[in-house]
């Protein structure tokens, strides 16, 4: 959360009370560490056969190694072995290049989500 709390409302404004939605109870939440140290995070929140993939958040020193692709491989396998096969999320527009290179699909147009550009993506697994 302290992460979260970082990336999203310090570094990019979202207020705290739409980074905090209430499902985070209701969530698989991915974690990658290194040397005892949280990189990143994200969560996972299985709806049927979908999951909607959420809250990605890197350290901004461990930014650009590859973490974030790595969560998104983790995130594939851990939908599969949850029985689903479909993941959604809103991509921050800037971050677009990421989901594309991981398999992703955009649909319909850009908007706006707290403040920030966004566009819906998916992946059929």
């Amino acid at each position: 959360m302290e992460l979260r709390y970082e990336v999203f409302c310090k570094e990019q404004g979202v207020p705290r009370r739409e980074e905090r939605d209430g499902r985070d109870h209701d969530a698989m939440h991915l974690i990658a560490v290194r040397d005892g140290e949280l990189l990143a995070t994200c969560r996972l929140v299985f709806v049927g056969r979908t999951v909607q993939f959420t809250r990605l958040a890197v350290a901004r020193p461990a930014r650009r190694q590859g973490i974030a692709r790595a969560l998104l491989e983790a995130a594939d396998r851990a939908t599969l072995a949850g029985g689903a096969n479909r993941i959604v999320l809103h991509a921050q527009t800037y971050a677009r290049s990421l989901y594309d290179q991981a398999g992703y699909v955009a649909r319909g147009q850009e908007f706006t989500e707290a403040g920030i550009r966004h566009l819906a993506m998916e992946k059929v697994l």
